[in-house]
């Protein structure tokens, strides 16, 4: 099952957050995605097949779509997180990059090294025919989210969800929706948050605001370190995001100056205000 889609408590109770904006959207008719799946498929034999993955089909019946922004003080929309309507489930283009007719297309553009003998990573997807591969989420220009399948021949396809760079490299997220949406809601759609998942990592810019909203995300490799607690966030967000007031400034005077004005007392009494000065003359005057 899939998580709910309100807001995380842990985005409504940060320090700084102004706004958290939550776009509900009605669930997609099932003859929509019948549809997508009959006009995308046919020509790899999967017209009768269920190719969208189940746990994708029940969220787009629960939901068409999902989108959820929120913002933090000074007017700055920082976490967003997407996942595209079925009619924006959109075949991820391999057209020629430019109109002139021998222009290379994107899957000339890719890196073509195989990546062999790593046992451990997937097969990286591929922008030829090879693969079908379908945008969930733009990144807002920092790259794209992918549905991928590998298998193209027929039969039920089985599909992974990758992330593509904005240098055409591949990454691996996860094997199934249900934990990329989970991923995606545990780094509370921060800047870049996918690129935590690449060799290079996040930008200088976009770690600063991870180390404010969700420092242990990406300090993993210190958690292990006991002896070592730098990895906990030292930037306070309740002092980032205070407002600045002028405090009342207590002017100490110099001990000089206060030794002056205790001789100037008269003896035996302490020096009187003028509204003392003044109660005291009207009580005497009521003595008889």
């Amino acid at each position: 099952t899939l998580p709910n889609h309100s807001p995380p408590k842990e985005i409504k109770t940060s320090p700084g957050v102004t706004e958290v904006m939550f776009v509900e959207k009605e669930p997609a008719e099932r003859h929509t995605i019948i549809s997508w799946e009959q006009v995308l498929w046919p020509p790899f034999a999967f017209k009768n097949a269920c190719v969208l993955p189940e746990d994708l089909k029940n969220f787009y019946l629960m939901t068409d779509g999902f989108r959820m922004t929120w913002n933090v003080k000074f007017d700055v929309s920082l976490g967003c997180m997407t996942i595209n309507s079925i009619s924006k489930l959109n075949r991820l283009s391999v057209s020629s990059v430019y109109t002139l007719p021998s222009a290379p297309t994107l899957a000339d553009l890719e890196d073509s090294d195989e990546e062999e003998g790593n046992k451990e990573q997937p097969k990286r997807p591929h922008l030829d025919t090879r693969c079908l591969i379908f945008e969930l989420d733009a990144c807002a220009g920092n790259g794209k989210v992918c549905l991928v399948y590998k298998n193209t021949k027929p039969g039920i396809p089985e599909s992974e969800i990758w992330f593509l760079d904005r240098a055409l490299y591949w990454h691996f997220l996860t094997e199934s929706f249900t934990a990329y949406y989970r991923l995606m809601i545990t780094h509370l759609g921060l800047p870049q948050w996918q690129y935590t998942f690449t060799g290079y990592g996040l930008s200088p810019q976009a770690k600063q605001w991870f180390n404010m909203y969700k420092p242990i995300t990406v300090n993993t490799e210190q958690l292990w370190d006991a002896a070592d607690a730098s990895f906990v966030n030292k930037l306070d967000p309740n002092k980032v995001f205070r407002s600045k007031t002028k405090a009342s400034l207590v002017k100490k005077r110099p001990p000089s100056q206060v030794a002056a004005a205790q001789k100037s007392q008269p003896a035996g009494g302490s020096p009187r205000t003028p509204s003392q000065g003044g109660s005291l003359s009207r009580r005497r005057e009521t003595q008889p």
